[in-house]
């Protein structure tokens, strides 16, 4: 007799057709004490997120998918000072630096574990996409 065990991979559509599991974290401050980049871990698979730089109009935060990418300002977004960006992306991760005193994300999770990010072709790491592949699908 066969055993049906069913579980959601990235590919699930389903998993982002629902309203996605709540996470907020913030105020983050870390990314004022220079060097980084620093990492955020999301305790699942992402539906959206939303990172809000609450500094002034001046000042930049800089994201990213991988720890490579961030430092070597090659595949990087820049959230500018008192703006909302939100990206609808399915990550595990986000790196994250600048001289700015304070931010705040929010994500909606999915109910795909970390784990199934491990197609080696998308990240070596099995955590998250790769910045040396550029963040694409292979």
């Amino acid at each position: 007799m066969s055993t049906y065990n069913y579980k959601p991979g990235l590919g699930s559509v389903g998993s982002y057709q629902v309203s996605g599991i709540p996470y907020v974290k913030g105020p983050i401050t870390n990314a004022s004490t220079g060097g980084g980049p620093f990492k955020l871990t999301f305790p699942q698979v992402t539906k959206f997120i939303s990172v809000t730089n609450t500094d002034a109009a001046d000042t930049e935060l800089l994201c990213g998918f991988s720890s490579l990418g961030l430092s070597e300002l090659t595949n990087v977004f820049v959230v500018p000072g008192g703006q909302t960006l939100q990206l609808e992306l399915k990550v595990t991760e986000l790196y994250y630096t600048g001289s700015i005193s304070a931010f705040g994300v929010v994500a909606g999770l999915t109910g795909i574990p970390n784990t199934a990010i491990n197609n080696p072709n998308v990240s070596p790491s099995g955590s998250n996409w790769s910045g040396s592949l550029g963040a694409l699908v292979g």
